[in-house]
């Protein structure tokens, strides 16, 4: 494969994989990584890779999903205080589980992740009339909030978050071991474990799943584990990805949403087992 034709092809799966994993809030390095180590890559090359589409793509989804006041900051800070804590145990890990092993583990983590939302059905949190539009966001004080859904406005509450947060944790081990965003775990933790309406929950996933990737990169830059010229081409992909993904979920229902999620981690399962 000539340099040209590689670069082309690493561009593209970091367009396709940011803009599916902003619509779901999966982040794209779960099906980025995998995908690359059917290459010439291993994951240990293709961690660091993972978590810069990871990055890249949450900032170019957040600003478009944290003006419609979909992203819960608060719940972001509670939560990720668990997830970071977990990736730093997790890239001091890295080495410790073999790759076959890693990838058996996160086969079954996802397909557990896709039947806990495909399961339910319906919407959990109804439109409220007697709210104005003046009050979508967050509400200062708590970890509730309100969403726009169909242009009406949705309050909400999280529950049951000393769970929740501790199922982070081991969400960020997961990400500081393979070098992916964890989102494909967060996301249906913060939706069916602490209750967050779905375009919520993939909203702020996208938003925290960057930090918590920041956190495991940072310790591998220090490794030397970063290849500037690959890292390049990764960021043109992933940015323009997540803008795509994250224009797509806006005029998406939670239940859409929720399927398309399901899809795509049943979809990541088989990657993974193909790989294994």
């Amino acid at each position: 494969m000539s340099d040209l034709v590689r670069d082309g092809l690493i561009i593209a799966l970091a367009l396709i994989t940011s803009t599916v994993g902003s619509i779901g809030g999966l982040g794209g390095a779960i099906l980025l990584v995998p995908l690359l180590t059917f290459g010439d890559m291993t994951i240990a090359q293709a961690a660091p890779l993972g978590l810069v589409s990871v990055i890249a793509g949450s900032v170019a989804a957040g600003r478009a999903q944290v003006k419609d006041g979909a992203v819960n900051h608060r719940f972001a800070i509670v939560t990720e205080l668990g997830a970071s804590s977990g990736a730093i145990i997790g890239v001091l890990l890295a080495g410790a589980i073999s790759e076959r092993a890693l990838t058996w583990v996160l086969a079954v983590l996802a397909v557990v992740a896709a039947a806990g939302g495909a399961i339910r059905k319906g919407v959990r949190w109804k439109p409220d009339a007697s709210l104005g539009a003046d009050s979508v966001g967050e509400q200062h004080g708590s970890l509730a909030g309100v969403y726009r859904l169909n242009d009406l406005p949705v309050p909400y509450q999280p529950s049951r978050m000393p769970l929740g947060v501790g199922l982070m944790a081991l969400a960020g081990v997961v990400t500081g071991l393979a070098g992916v965003g964890g989102g494909f775990l967060k996301t249906p933790l913060s939706s069916e474990v602490m209750r967050l309406p779905a375009k919520v929950a993939t909203a702020t996933s996208t938003f925290t799943i960057g930090l918590t990737a920041s956190t495991a990169l940072l310790l591998m830059a220090i490794d030397g584990r970063i290849v500037a010229s690959d890292t390049a081409l990764v960021v043109l992909g992933s940015v323009a990805g997540g803008t795509i993904g994250s224009r797509l979920q806006r005029h998406m229902s939670p239940p859409v949403v929720r399927r398309i999620t399901a899809v795509v981690l049943v979809a990541i399962a088989l990657i993974m087992v193909l790989r294994a």
